[in-house]
């Protein structure tokens, strides 16, 4: 079974158990749609989401009500909690014993407390989270991004605030030595969930990611525009932790779970129903189809050998081009790491743009070999998942 390539991030501990970035399993979690209030009735989707699979469930609280409520769903349940402050970041004291990570906003931060520098406000939080052992989510969204930060670019270009949010706590975090955070930056445009965290990533690497379409609506359509946005980004590598956002009844919400673990599933084997940017993984083999143009139809015979040949090669990042004639096969094969490109009787062995030599299609495969093995020595293998005392496994 095929595997999907991450991108290396910290590791974020949530909890004893819980391990979201460092290469540990990609975390889904979904969010209680009920009122906090109601205890009994968000106990009981607390429940359903972990029985549906959730590694993280999310509970809002906006007020001190919400908090006592808090304090007894977290008493009958066991699965790791997040809460949502939304604008009620000056609970994050209140809430923190009851959770192992808080979600805060960063383009709501201005609504309270105006007088008070955003610097101090993360500052508070940061303080309540080492104090109580929490990460943090810095979790910005298209709809309420600080207007200061809209200001600075054109109107139509709805990625770059989220962006710049997103990095400008990043460094506030920072500067603070915090590094239990990891970030979002949710968009109910799919393609802007997709620029905005490939932008993101680009600058931080390091810091986990948490995918999500906000508000992606009613299925199927909010599965499809979930699912283009977390294939794309998943077959980057990018992507700790997920949640699918759909607009189900409440007793449906493990639909959330079940859709996140599915598209997980089906990028780890290749199964797409986007069109996301192919990464190759370990070793990857470029043959034409074979065409009218093949001048010796021993090229298909060869490909083949090839690829049994270079199979011990399959955990190194190591690209061979087989091209069956001279149209395409010369241009292809400048850009592998090693190109054969067949002639009538000789094949022209290649290293990048570089010829080796011209060798008979029988011998050509073991030359091969030795470029291959040099190129081995010279690779290492592709990273493995690390294991982490304690993790949950999932």
């Amino acid at each position: 079974m095929m595997q999907i390539q991450r991108q290396p991030t910290r590791a974020v501990c949530v909890g004893d158990g819980l391990v979201i970035g460092g290469g540990h399993p990609i975390a889904v979690q979904s969010m209680a749609a009920t009122r906090t209030q109601d205890v009994a009735a968000t106990v009981r989707q607390v429940r359903l989401l972990e029985a549906a699979g959730a590694d993280l469930v999310r509970v809002a609280v906006d007020s001190r009500q919400d908090v006592t409520s808090l304090a007894q769903v977290r008493q009958q349940t066991r699965v790791p909690l997040s809460v949502d402050l939304q604008e009620s970041y000056r609970l994050a004291a209140d809430v923190a014993p009851h959770v192992q990570k808080i979600r805060y906003n960063p383009g709501h931060l201005h609504h309270h407390e105006k007088q008070v520098p955003v610097a101090d406000k993360v500052a508070r939080l940061v303080e309540v989270a080492e104090r109580h052992g929490c990460a943090l989510r810095v979790g910005v969204n298209c709809g309420s991004v600080d207007p200061a930060l809209t200001e600075r670019f054109p109107a139509a270009d709805a990625v770059s605030p989220i962006v710049a949010s997103a990095l400008e706590h990043c460094a506030l975090l920072d500067r603070l030595g915090f590094a239990r955070y990891c970030v979002s930056l949710k968009d109910s445009d799919p393609n802007h969930v997709i620029d905005a965290n490939i932008r993101f990533a680009a600058q931080r690497p390091d810091v986990p990611l948490h995918l999500g379409v906000t508000e992606a609506g009613l299925p199927p359509d909010g599965i499809v525009k979930t699912r283009i946005a977390f294939e794309q980004l998943l077959a980057r590598g990018l992507g700790d932790t997920l949640r699918v956002s759909l607009t189900v009844p409440f007793d449906n919400k493990g639909e959330e779970v079940r859709v996140g673990r599915q598209i997980i599933a089906d990028v780890a084997a290749g199964r797409f129903q986007s069109v996301p940017r192919y990464l190759p993984q370990g070793l990857n083999i470029i043959s034409c189809p074979s065409c009218s143009r093949v001048e010796n139809e021993a090229f298909v015979d060869l490909a083949m050998r090839v690829a049994a040949a270079t199979s011990f090669a399959r955990e190194h990042r190591i690209t061979i081009a087989v091209m069956g004639c001279r149209v395409n096969g010369p241009g292809e094969t400048d850009g592998a790491d090693l190109g054969l490109w067949c002639a009538p009787r000789f094949v022209n062995l290649k290293r990048g743009p570089e010829l080796v030599g011209q060798f008979s299609y029988d011998e050509v495969v073991e030359r091969l070999l030795v470029e291959v093995r040099r190129l081995v020595e010279e690779r290492p293998l592709l990273p493995a998942e690390p294991a982490c005392p304690g993790a949950r496994a999932r």
